[in-house]
């Protein structure tokens, strides 16, 4: 968006984001979940992720009419769906998982069990939704490896076209 603004020699104006509170709120559920994982039982860590998905939901809900948020609702539709389809964990697949963990430590991890704060290791054919799970990884050379999802695409697109192209206030209050 600085870009942008930049090249276009205007300002740039941020979207005006309304409902931001419960943006801070779906976060709150997640950083129960994902920062305190061993003091809650997996139960109630499931909950906390579908919530914390939800109220994303309902932040990008309440903001649909700026550009680029359709595309991170579905997106965060995507995710819910198969966290939800899979007992609120986001599941990952045998495969996925050898990229991201050692064998030695992924022979110690029974199918079901979770990894990480929000995975759960799952074989294919036990997956619902599979083709939604944490599949995709950044190629091999990338310093930082880390699995993601479809859903997780079409928010990473809808949040950069959100912030890539700056609301131009003068232009809206200018006539013809």
């Amino acid at each position: 968006g600085l870009a942008w603004a930049y090249g276009h020699k205007t300002p740039y104006h941020p979207p005006e984001l309304g409902h931001f509170g419960l943006a801070f709120t779906a976060y709150l559920p997640q950083f129960v979940a994902i920062q305190l994982p061993a003091l809650f039982p997996d139960w109630l860590d499931a909950v906390c992720l579908i919530l914390s998905q939800a109220f994303l939901f309902g932040f990008a809900w309440l903001n649909r009419k700026i550009i680029g948020m359709p595309i991170l609702i579905c997106g965060v539709v995507l995710n819910l769906a198969v966290m939800t389809a899979n007992s609120g964990f986001m599941p990952i697949s045998l495969q996925t998982a050898s990229r991201l963990i050692s064998e030695e430590a992924l022979l110690d991890i029974q199918p079901g069990s979770r990894i990480g704060p929000k995975d759960i290791l799952l074989l294919p054919q036990d997956t619902h939704l599979e083709l939604l799970a944490d599949r995709f990884l950044p190629v091999a050379w990338f310093p930082y490896q880390v699995a993601f999802s479809l859903g997780d695409v079409f928010i990473a697109i809808g949040a950069f076209w959100i912030l890539a192209r700056p609301t131009n206030h003068l232009s809206e209050n200018r006539g013809p």
